[in-house]
């Protein structure tokens, strides 16, 4: 009879009575989705982060857009009333913007593209040959590079690139990618032992070589962290100032920051056209971190996870 009781109980029934006769009393129900109390505490923090990245940009935009009697009135954060655009065309003309915008550019893509395609092929040589003593110490070498001081070593290239004739955008390019390296083969290594060694032996018994390998199997999975690197190469080589304005010795061929620096030190006194020019300047970089920076974190969390 007992038995038969037991079997008629409906589901919820039985599971009530077994944590009754546990003595652990009624479960605690798990807060639906969305109804989590909110950390007021983290919000202002996040809140106050993101006001001393706004609060900045407002300033130069707003600054931006005024005649020069509003630029010196003292109130900066005020708006601007009428709107004068004559700022960036005078900032335009001034930097010899065209040019020094394309200097920075190829600079830039050149740097993006070097540091990607080195990075990602050393750190593939490293991981697949990570038991051989010159590959393991090759690693240790490289991350060993990101703690010399830029000062140290500031000097001797200097004068490297003055005797080997690379003192022009070519010779910092050279310098950007090589700056770049240890940090994206960091990265990079993260990223390949979390790729599963069973997929490059299935085309090694296809008849894949180690080049074909790389290229048609390893280096498109290498897509999210391929992005990756390549933001943190491009603001890095973008906003540069130390490089350019120390290895390139014709002012025609500088790049923005560096000629931004010289503007600014010539026509302080024209606020609403300097800040034209920064935000010129800052542009193209916020419009591409904007638009990309959804591939920071894919890179880095996959990279962080084991496959």
């Amino acid at each position: 009879m007992t038995q038969e009781k037991i079997r008629t109980e409906p589901p919820a029934a039985r599971s009530a009575a077994a944590d009754k006769g546990s003595g652990s009393g009624p479960r605690r129900r798990r807060g639906k989705v969305g109804q989590e109390k909110t950390n007021w505490p983290t919000m202002i923090i996040l809140f106050l982060c993101a006001l001393t990245v706004l609060l900045p940009l407002y300033v130069t935009i707003s600054m931006s857009m005024k005649t020069s009697a509003q630029s010196v009135d003292g109130n900066a954060l005020s708006l601007p009333a009428p709107i004068d655009l004559s700022g960036f065309a005078e900032a335009w003309e001034l930097t010899n913007f065209p040019v020094t915008f394309t200097i920075t550019t190829l600079v830039t893509i050149a740097t993006v593209v070097g540091t990607v395609l080195l990075a990602s092929l050393a750190s593939y040589a490293i991981v697949r040959n990570w038991d051989r003593r010159l590959f393991r110490w090759s690693f240790f070498y490289l991350l060993a590079a990101m703690f010399v001081p830029f000062t140290v070593i500031a000097l001797p290239q200097i004068q490297l690139t003055g005797l080997v004739g690379l003192a022009n955008p070519v010779g910092v390019t050279i310098l950007h990618i090589m700056f770049q390296l240890s940090f994206s083969i960091l990265l990079f290594t993260a990223f390949l032992r979390s790729i599963p060694l069973e997929l490059e032996e299935s085309a090694r018994i296809d008849g894949a070589t180690t080049w074909q390998t790389f290229w048609q199997l390893i280096f498109p999975l290498l897509a999210p962290m391929s992005a990756t690197v390549a933001i943190f190469a491009f603001l890095a080589s973008w906003n540069d100032f130390m490089l350019p304005s120390l290895i390139i010795a014709d002012a025609s061929q500088q790049t923005i920051p560096v000629v931004q620096s010289i503007f600014q030190t010539q026509f302080s006194s024209n606020y609403n056209v300097s800040f034209a020019s920064y935000l010129m300047a800052m542009a193209p970089a916020i419009i591409v971190y904007v638009f990309t920076q959804r591939w920071v974190m894919e890179g880095v969390t996959q990279g962080a996870v084991k496959g």
